[in-house]
């Protein structure tokens, strides 16, 4: 693993890897819902250079929340109508969320896609953002935002799969859950999604 890495470097293998159709599932779901109808969702993954190194910003949602309460997540949400790109989507988000400016994010590229078991279908885009940042987080969706480094994310030691069993399903799936960081615990899509990018920029198998 060559770290630093460029936003030239990142952004290129992000590019290399994209596919403007293809879904990336290595947990299953993507197969029992091929057929389904979809949602159309995006979430913003921001990378910050902070403290001599990359590092992902998270978000942790409210118990008040539709979906996902209380876990660790990325910025993001459903599309809107009008919303013709999941940049779009991605960034309005951002700045519902957490405050973010879009003029304040470099995007880098987009992910492929991912479905989720809430019958979702989820682009996620890469931008790098500015750090320290002034945060205003919407106190009915953001509970708190934390940054993991992205060295820490990519170490094997810090990370199990293990089957699990959807409420509803008759057969289990591999999920990713990550030992706690700075007393949060990263796992299920936003944990797929992190080492999807890890793996990509990083061009090694996590």
């Amino acid at each position: 693993m060559s770290l630093p890495l460029t936003e030239e470097h990142i952004s290129r293998q992000l590019e290399k890897s994209y596919r403007p159709d293809g879904i990336a599932s290595m947990d299953g779901y993507a197969e029992m819902f091929a057929h389904a109808t979809l949602k159309c969702a995006a979430v913003l993954i921001p990378l910050i250079w902070w403290k001599d190194e990359w590092q992902l910003v998270f978000t942790r949602r409210t118990d008040t929340v539709e979906h996902h309460k209380g876990q660790v997540s990325f910025p993001g949400g459903g599309c809107e109508l009008g919303e013709s790109t999941p940049e779009a989507t991605a960034l309005r988000e951002a700045k519902e969320e957490i405050g973010l400016a879009p003029e304040d994010v470099r995007l880098l590229g987009r992910m492929n896609d991912m479905i989720t078991i809430t019958h979702y279908r989820v682009t996620p885009v890469v931008g790098v953002i500015p750090w320290p940042y002034p945060l205003r987080l919407e106190p009915a969706e953001v509970e708190r935002v934390f940054t993991i480094p992205l060295l820490w994310l990519a170490g094997r030691a810090n990370w199990d799969e293990q089957p699990v069993r959807p409420e509803g399903f008759d057969r289990s799936f591999p999920v990713i859950r990550y030992h706690p960081y700075d007393g949060e615990i990263l796992w299920g899509i936003t944990a797929r999604m992190t080492q999807d990018l890890l793996k990509t920029v990083m061009g090694e198998e996590q």
